[in-house]
């Protein structure tokens, strides 16, 4: 249940993890590589520029959770903050909640701006599905970054993600996939991300599985916690 307290604890996360992601350079790799992605756009013919500038939202800053979550939790590992969190008042879900809206924020921003740079219409659709995909991909990456200890691990991890979600989203973008194929989570993902609005069948489906994982992640982040520092009473 939310209330005053847990507000608070969820405030102090939230700006925790952006001081952190700030300290570790976060913002300003993500300002570079804008600064590099708008070029590429600019530079590429008016009629390619909306599937690139999709592209590059879905892979890059949408996607950004599922590789930054694993080096904010393996950081946080080598600190044995995890230890301290177990004992602490803050919950799995406050936890989760920070670390996935703090990435989301970074990934909005780059977003907006490439999409912005492209000439892409519908940002109405393009932002709510960046935050789609930067929910779903923070998610995965959390689930991995708990199992792992090491960078090695958590980039074995990581390719069955990215052929699971990146090719089907990549080939539906060109149409290459079957109709029904659409209803495909990672492909209602990049039909929002490319200023489509999907099916409704899709949408219920993006939704179901984005439930599933923020229940499966949260799971996994008390079993770290347990086996790192304790459990909640």
């Amino acid at each position: 249940m939310i209330n005053g307290s847990s507000i608070m604890r969820l405030k102090g996360l939230f700006l925790s993890d952006m001081r952190f992601q700030a300290k570790y350079g976060f913002y300003f790799l993500y300002a570079f590589l804008t600064v590099i992605y708008i070029a590429v756009l600019l530079a590429l013919p008016e009629t390619w520029r909306e599937k690139a500038a999709a592209i590059l939202i879905f892979s890059d800053p949408a996607a950004m959770g599922l590789f930054f979550m694993g080096a904010i939790v393996l950081l946080e590992k080598s600190q044995h903050t995890p230890c301290a969190l177990a004992v602490s008042p803050v919950r799995a879900g406050e936890y989760l909640a920070a670390k996935v809206g703090s990435l989301t924020v970074i990934s909005l921003a780059v977003a907006a701006v490439l999409a912005l740079a492209a000439g892409v219409g519908n940002l109405h659709i393009v932002l709510p599905g960046t935050v789609l995909s930067s929910a779903v991909f923070s998610l995965l990456g959390m689930i991995a970054a708990t199992k792992i200890a090491s960078l090695n691990q958590f980039i074995l991890w990581t390719i069955p993600i990215e052929t699971a979600c990146f090719v089907p989203a990549v080939l539906h973008l060109f149409g290459v996939t079957p109709a029904w194929f659409r209803h495909y989570p990672a492909n209602v993902c990049m039909d929002m991300i490319s200023g489509r609005i999907p099916s409704a069948a899709g949408i219920l489906a993006a939704a179901a599985v984005t439930a599933v994982l923020l229940l499966y992640s949260r799971k996994c982040v008390l079993k770290m916690w347990d086996s790192m520092g304790g459990s909640k009473i």
